[in-house]
C-alpha cells in the first residue's frame, strides 16, 4: 500500500539539548598520582563532610587552598574548558573571570552519590583521578548518573516508545558515563546527577568542582 502522503523532504531537528562535555587529559598518570597522595593524605589528617556523598569521604570546598601545585594546574585547566565551551547568545567566544570552588572524594566499596544538582552555579563537572577499575571492567559500576531534565513525562504514557531519531531513546529515563581515570566530565549546574555505587575493590579517587560568573 502507497503511503497516503508523499514528502519531498524529512528532517528530523533536535532543538533544546543539553551539552555533556567529556575531555580526556593527555599524559594524566603522572599529574594523578601526585593528586592521588595529596587526597588521600587530607582524608587520613581531615574528617569528611557529608552533602549528596552515600559513604565514601568529600572534603570541604576548599581544595585550591590545600591541594598544591598539582590542583592549581587542574583547575586552569578546568576554567579553560569552561570558556572554550561558553559563548554569547550569538555563539561568539566570552573573556570570563570564573570563579570555582571544589573538592575531593574518595570512595570505596558500596560508595555512592544521590541525585542532587549544583544551585547558583553555570557549570559544575567531575574530574577522575582513579578509577578504581571501573574504566576497564563495567561490572564495578560507579557511574555518572544524568537524568531528563525534562523530567520523566515523556515517558509516563508509553515507557516501551521512544522518538526515531539518534541520540534521543533515553527520552523521560536517564544517561551514564563511565568513570575513567584521566576523564573530566563538565555539565549544566542545573542538571540532576548521581554516581551509582562502586563495586570494586580499590579506591576510587575523583575531584569535583563549580564554575560560577
Amino acid at each position: 500500500m502507497a503511503d497516503p502522503l508523499a514528502f519531498d523532504s524529512v528532517e528530523a531537528r533536535k532543538y533544546f539539548p543539553t551539552p555533556v562535555v567529556v575531555a580526556r587529559l593527555l599524559n594524566a598518570a603522572a599529574l594523578n598520582r601526585e593528586l592521588a597522595a595529596v587526597i588521600l593524605a587530607r582524608e587520613k589528617a581531615v574528617a569528611g563532610t557529608q552533602h549528596s556523598n552515600l559513604g565514601g569521604w568529600q572534603s570541604a570546598w576548599d581544595l585550591p587552598a590545600w591541594g598544591g601545585p598539582s590542583v592549581q594546574m587542574l583547575l586552569e585547566g578546568v576554567k579553560a574548558l569552561a570558556s572554550r565551551m561558553t559563548a554569547d547568545r550569538a555563539g561568539k567566544p566570552v573573556q570570563i573571570a570564573w570563579k570555582l570552588n571544589a573538592w575531593a572524594n574518595v570512595n570505596r566499596h558500596g560508595h555512592a552519590n544521590e541525585f542532587h544538582t549544583h544551585p547558583g552555579c553555570y557549570w559544575s563537572g567531575t574530574y577522575y583521578i582513579d578509577d578504581g577499575g571501573a574504566g576497564d571492567n563495567p561490572a564495578f559500576g560507579g557511574e555518572f548518573e544524568m537524568q531528563d531534565p525534562r523530567g520523566v513525562a515523556p515517558a509516563m504514557y508509553a515507557p516501551n516508545l521512544a522518538f526515531a531519531v539518534n541520540g534521543t531513546q533515553s527520552v523521560g529515563a536517564s544517561e551514564l558515563i563511565r568513570p575513567q581515570a584521566g576523564t573530566m566530565i563538565l555539565f549544566p549546574a542545573w542538571l540532576s546527577h548521581a554516581v551509582r555505587p562502586y563495586t570494586g575493590e580499590r579506591v576510587r579517587i575523583s575531584i569535583a568542582f563549580n564554575l560560577s560568573v
